[in-house]
């Protein structure tokens, strides 16, 4: 278990699993600059997260922008959107609500722009997520939702235990680099143009040679 301290931002696993580098500047560093694709981002998760506000449609309860975390992976941050379906019987899937008097099965549900990525990057944030709920209420969490606004669809996630184990290796390996203070180096790919970061980032530099190496090959070309 980590303690409160050491926990890391849930939100950070998708930029880790998209570039480490990236993940290191905007959460280790504290560096971003917002362009247009965060700044829609921003607004979708803005319209989601009208926190502290619940809705009831019959037997569905819907909850913004709850508060997790989970302790065991030591993460917090926000769901987006949780819905609580009410279940015909008590299940390990199902958690009792008193002020409901009711048992409900709980339904994760992220909001993303653009469209479905063929990437895990908005998947592992959704089972980290699930992970954090299952942890805080004690109930089996086996499918969640991401809500893409350009297609206006939702996308069902299966939490796989393959997908489990990929979201905490991810989370032990941003803690890995958070405990030792280290901005992973960049390692340039046809992302970098579209990425937020990309003029404090660099990437382009990592094609030029070390100091090091350049010493080196000073030296070797003086005794040739």
């Amino acid at each position: 278990m980590f303690a409160e301290d050491d926990y890391l931002q849930l939100s950070g696993i998708q930029h880790f699993a998209f570039c480490k580098r990236q993940w290191g500047l905007v959460y280790l560093e504290l560096q971003w600059i917002e362009n247009l694709r965060t700044a829609e981002g921003r607004i979708v998760h803005e319209r989601a997260h009208d926190s502290f506000f619940t809705e009831k449609r019959g037997d569905l309860i819907i909850s913004r922008g709850i508060q997790v975390s989970s302790k065991d992976l030591g993460i917090s941050g926000e769901c987006d959107v949780a819905e609580f379906h009410k279940a015909a019987s008590e299940s390990a899937q199902a958690v009792y609500i008193p002020e409901y008097d009711g048992c409900f099965t709980v339904v994760p549900v992220e909001y993303k722009r653009g469209t479905p990525k063929t990437e895990e990057y908005d998947m592992l944030q959704l089972c980290a997520q699930a992970l954090c709920l299952e942890e805080m209420l004690c109930a089996q969490i086996p499918e969640g939702y991401i809500y893409y606004a350009e297609t206006k669809r939702r996308r069902s996630v299966e939490f796989t235990v393959e997908l489990r184990d990929r979201v905490k290796s991810v989370v032990m390996q941003m803690h890995d680099y958070s405990s030792r203070g280290i901005t992973p180096s960049a390692k340039r790919t046809k992302s970098c143009n579209a990425c937020s970061v990309k003029d404090i980032c660099l990437p382009q530099l990592e094609k030029k040679k070390s100091a090091a190496e350049y010493i080196r090959s000073a030296i070797s070309d003086t005794e040739t």
